[in-house]
């Protein structure tokens, strides 16, 4: 069931009790993990934390913990399954679901007892009507009572004394045609709920706006935003600045967080301009710097900007006072020349005293780098703990190498989408483009990620777009497969909607690689919390595509 008081319903029926907290692995479970985190420590919440990465590890973490823990809140995972069943929970059992994954899942909607959902109702969940997809079988239990072979006392079989009765027959005939009706009308209901996977609202913000109810919501929370709620979220922010203004002006230590328009390159101000301009996604695949014409145009583009070279490919922080003051104004200038209309972004930037600044982008692409670290043989658990270390300013370290990882997947990034488009190795299968990554591509280690693999996927659609005269492809969705685990003998699998602008980024690959999957016997394991993910057997690649060719042609 939804919660309806987020207060009442939800933390002041924890707030006494023992809880465990199961999150998973991506950034916005990262960041509503903190603020809960910081809203327990204020109460002295007594709560363990389980990273969680798939189906698998949450089932084993609840039986792990069943016995000593009454309440469970799971974040960004479990609301697009069926709980009930998959758990098997104990009946006093309470479990809240913090989720962004869509659609939620129907038992989850319509349980009033056991599963809570803290799930924002003005989301467009278009969940179907109780009646619709549920149905009380008395009609059944009564026709099950009415055959019995005995009569009331017991004396004498009823069957021997029943008399053939056309009407009643009629009427049984008629109530199992309307049976299959409705069920008929059941499963296309559901399959046009359940077919496309698609993101609500931000776990985090659910979170910061619980904290927000309690006025314990901080700056250090704000910072910790996806920027997926731009509006709410500004109104946040002057508020605090508002509040604090006086703080701001004394100590040099302060944290300020300020909503402004900003240039779409990625760490620039962690980077040298040049690097940034050749691994951001919009800029390489604008002047499509996988082409030599393309290297020269964004040589072009810097001498228009009038920057040095030796300026622009130093370290951001050690170029000229001088040329750093009028930067922004300077690339606008010249990007309107060359086409580049949305160098400029909304975003939120957070100033740590006079020195530190970073982008809402920076956050998200230094902690993604550290909970999807291939640099050492260590646990997720382990990058999960880093990760979350990187979001406190008290651990600057960390964020910094989280970026410097960040960095390396950038550039790994750039030129296995250079190698794919220069190599065609992106071929359209007819209702969609497939690429496959080969054991010994270089960085194909780090593809192995579902974080890393999703947004190679993105960026490399992105550029074939630019790259492709057929207007035909430009329309078409991706699958990507890349090694996963090799001594295993398998393979990630990824397939993301057409990249178009009016598109609602809806994704049907979910149900899609389940039924090719299903009809082919293929070796596949959907363990990811993103339905569009999943891992399959190498030899069973090429079934498994001729089968999802046939069911989206």
């Amino acid at each position: 069931m939804f919660v309806t008081d987020i207060r009442k319903e939800f933390y002041e029926v924890v707030v006494n009790q023992r809880v465990a907290l199961l999150v998973a692995s991506d950034i916005d479970a990262l960041c509503a993990c903190k603020i809960l985190q910081a809203l327990f420590h204020c109460d002295q919440v007594q709560y363990t934390l389980v990273p969680v990465t798939g189906w698998q590890d949450l089932e084993t973490a609840y039986l792990e913990h069943k016995n000593q823990f009454q309440y469970f809140v799971l974040i960004n995972c479990g609301a697009n399954v069926d709980l009930l069943q998959m758990l098997q929970p104990d009946d006093d059992s309470i479990i809240f679901i913090c989720d962004t994954h869509r659609p939620v899942d129907v038992v989850n909607v319509y349980n009033d007892t056991q599963i809570k959902l803290l799930i924002k109702q003005d989301d467009d969940l278009a969940v179907p009507p109780y009646e619709e997809i549920f149905r009380d079988d008395e009609e059944e239990e009564e026709e099950g009572n009415d055959s019995g072979n005995e009569s009331e006392n017991g004396a004498e079989p009823s069957g021997k004394r029943r008399r053939f009765d056309p009407a009643e027959v009629e009427r049984r005939i008629e109530r199992q045609r309307e049976k299959r009706e409705w069920e008929a009308r059941r499963r296309e209901i559901l399959f046009d709920y359940e077919q496309y996977e698609y993101h609500g609202t931000s776990a985090a913000i659910m979170f910061f706006e619980l904290a927000w109810v309690f006025t314990k919501d901080t700056k250090d929370m704000l910072c910790m935003k996806y920027v997926s709620d731009i509006g709410t979220m500004q109104r946040h922010v002057s508020r605090h600045n508002h509040r604090n203004e006086d703080e701001n002006s004394l100590s040099i230590d302060c944290m300020r967080i300020s909503f402004e328009y900003d240039l779409r390159l990625t760490l620039y101000q962690h980077w040298s301009l040049y690097e940034s301009f050749s691994n951001s996604c919009y800029t390489s695949c604008h002047f499509k710097l996988w082409t030599l014409n393309g290297q020269k145009k964004l040589q072009e583009f810097l001498a228009d900007m009038g920057l040095p070279l030796k300026q622009v490919r130093q370290k951001f922080t050690s170029m000229d006072v001088s040329i750093k003051e009028n930067l922004r104004e300077v690339i606008e200038e010249s990007s309107t020349k060359f086409g580049l209309k949305d160098i400029r972004i909304q975003t939120f930037g957070v100033h740590f005293g006079f020195k530190n600044r970073f982008l809402a982008s920076d956050m998200v692409h230094a902690s993604t780098a550290l909970l999807e670290s291939t640099e050492k043989d260590e646990s997720e658990t382990d990058n999960f703990i880093k990760a979350l270390d990187s979001l406190s300013r008290s651990n600057l370290g960390r964020l910094h190498s989280g970026m410097d990882l960040a960095k390396k997947k950038l550039m790994a990034i750039q030129q296995t989408v250079a190698s794919c488009i220069c190599t065609n190795l992106i071929v359209s299968q007819g209702p969609f483009l497939y690429c496959y990554l080969m054991e010994g591509t270089p960085d194909v280690k780090l593809f192995s990620k579902p974080m890393a693999l999703t947004l190679l996927c993105k960026y490399l659609l992105k550029a074939f777009i630019q790259s492709t005269r057929n207007k035909r492809c430009r329309l078409l969705p991706l699958v990507m497969a890349a090694p996963k685990d090799v001594e295993k003998g398998t393979v990630l699998v990824v397939g993301i909607p057409p990249d178009l602008e009016t598109s609602d980024k809806k994704n049907f690959f979910g149900r899609a690689f389940e039924k090719a999957a299903e009809s082919t016997s293929s070796r596949t394991m959907h363990d990811h919390f993103d339905t569009s993910i999943i891992e399959l057997k190498t030899e069973d690649r090429s079934k498994f595509l001729d089968a999802l060719i046939t069911l989206l042609s």
